[in-house]
């Protein structure tokens, strides 16, 4: 089956290369029996993919079960999977069979699975290894065979860092990764999905389906998304029940969206505490000081050279008095004096300090830089990729940059 075919099959709309890449993946994954790790913000649709890997397979007519682990409360989440025997817990009336044996010979789908508590995931790990699990209250080794595909929106790196999801339980559910792009990945689609939920909408509630006027467009693609799939549907919902007039005018667009926080840049902590690899608000400052260089250094050298002309040039001086005086009460604003030729000559002589002083700064910067670069690096454990996202630059900048300092 083509990547196209499982489009229309699964209803999933886009062209972009990072979802077809994602499909692919799945296309290609399902008809072996090993498990898979799908990875992704919320809201982006990762449901989907377990059912494509599942319907691909030769399981496709066994049971598919899918669970949401964070819905789950603790206390009875070993029960829910594994099931129970009778009396084993108050309420528990009688036996009970857990998804992992009624899904037998198919596929269990394990959404949200870093919400899975430690004890439980021991017991994941060896249904995983072996196929073997116990019942609550029960001491009889039982036997599965059922293929496990999970989901999670989090870092389980970090959840792992923190203590809060086994390693080895990663490493084996994470045998082949599938990573959804968020939707602000996926610039190229967005319009397509509008139009999509438009006209379900319009069938829906029986109205005209809504469409965009070129600046409605332009700020729906802009925006970030941070709900992903599930925002959007849920925008396009309300505004084609809300708004009488069909076509969306970008002002009306905007009543609908909330504020999108630009989640790029390193911030503090919520405790406000940070480790040896986090970034303060210092180092927040210095990338903001980055971006500006050039253009301050290129003012420096301006700046420089126009006060070195009227130095060489009195005629120059003279035509252009009023601009150098200007330039040096802004630069240099602790020199004064009731003669225009003496304040200026004064200036001018003192420039070359003012120059080479803002020389040291600008090194000075470039070491925060090589700093912060270092940091990146360390923090995502020498993945460039992710390190170039975290400061918010490309990849290919990110490579200059290092070969630049000598970082390797």
């Amino acid at each position: 089956m083509t990547s196209l075919e499982i489009k229309q099959r699964f209803k999933i709309i886009g062209n972009s290369p990072l979802l077809d890449h994602a499909i692919n993946v799945a296309r290609q994954v399902a008809p072996t029996e090993i498990s898979v790790l799908i990875s992704g913000e919320s809201g982006v649709g990762k449901e989907v993919f377990p059912q494509i890997i599942h319907q691909l397979s030769a399981r496709k007519h066994g049971p598919y079960i899918a669970v949401n682990c964070g819905a789950i409360p603790e206390g009875t989440i070993d029960s829910e999977l594994f099931g129970h025997e009778k009396g084993s817990f108050t309420g528990a009336h009688e036996a009970r069979k857990g998804y992992f044996e009624v899904s037998n010979g198919g596929t269990i789908f394990l959404d949200e699975v870093g919400d899975l508590p430690l004890n439980t995931q021991v017991r994941l790990l060896r249904v995983l290894e072996t196929g073997e699990f116990i019942k609550v209250g029960s001491s009889k080794v039982q036997k599965t065979n059922v293929r496990v595909v999970g989901a999670t929106n989090i870092d389980l790196l970090k959840a792992i860092e923190h203590g809060k999801f086994r390693e080895d339980l990663y490493y084996r559910l994470n045998t082949v990764p599938i990573r959804i792009p968020p939707l602000r990945d996926r610039k190229e689609d967005v319009y397509l999905i509008f139009r999509k939920f438009a006209s379900d909408f319009s069938e829906r509630y029986r109205v005209p389906a809504l469409t965009l006027q070129p600046e409605a467009q332009k700020l729906l693609i802009d925006y970030r998304w941070p709900g992903n799939i599930r925002q959007l549907k849920n925008i396009t919902e309300q505004m084609s029940i809300l708004e009488k007039i069909r076509d969306i005018t970008g002002e009306t667009l905007l009543k609908y969206l909330p504020p999108a926080p630009f989640s790029n840049l390193p911030v503090l902590m919520k405790d406000g505490t940070k480790g040896n690899n986090e970034f303060s608000e210092r180092d927040l400052l210095y990338k903001v000081l980055f971006d500006m260089k050039k253009d301050m250094n290129d003012m420096k050298q301006l700046v420089n050279d126009l006060l070195q002309n009227a130095s060489a040039d009195p005629e120059w001086r003279e035509h252009n008095a009023h601009l150098i005086s200007k330039l040096n009460v802004e630069s240099n604003p602790v020199i004064h004096t009731s003669d225009p030729n003496i304040t200026i000559q004064s200036k001018i002589e003192t420039a070359p300090v003012q120059h080479h002083v803002e020389v040291e700064e600008s090194l000075s910067l470039e070491e925060k830089e090589k700093e912060f670069i270092k940091k990146a690096l360390t923090k995502h454990k020498g993945r460039r990729k992710n390190a170039a996202k975290e400061l918010g630059i490309s990849e290919r900048t990110l490579y200059r940059k290092m070969n630049e300092y000598g970082i390797h």
